[in-house]
């Protein structure tokens, strides 16, 4: 049995997403969304209703902080990952304050993207709280 998995992608570089959204296709992950600001993934999370949400931490004008926050805030229980080149402790920091379900770091071996979205899916959160 075949577990689809729906996602949307929001990342500010539109070739990262048309080219990340091709792989998770590969891989039989559903990508019901695509955005380019934090803005945008509040509001494809209310239309949509994604199990998962990738989005990128660093994005001008609607970050993706803005993104996680305003998601938790229409369900708590919304998986989301963060991508991000940023390794300071700040960002970490406050992407468990906000509740992301996991991280990962730019850049990244897509292997363990789809890894991470599987076991996020699966309800294993990969981000000490």
């Amino acid at each position: 049995m075949v577990i689809v998995v729906k996602v949307i992608v929001v990342d500010d570089d539109i070739d990262t997403v048309e080219v990340f959204c091709e792989y998770l296709e590969i891989k039989d992950i559903t990508v019901v969304g695509r955005g380019h600001s934090g803005k945008k993934a509040v509001e494809l999370y209310e239309n949509l209703r994604p199990d998962l949400v990738l989005l990128d931490v660093m994005m001008p004008e609607y970050d993706g902080f803005y993104g996680l926050k305003h998601i938790k805030k229409i369900n708590p229980e919304a998986k989301i990952i963060m991508v991000t080149a940023d390794l300071t402790y700040d960002t970490e920091k406050k992407l468990k304050e906000l509740n992301a379900s996991a991280v990962i770091y730019k850049p990244y071996e897509i292997d363990s993207v789809i890894e991470t979205i599987h076991k996020v899916h699966g309800g294993i959160v990969t981000i000490a709280q």
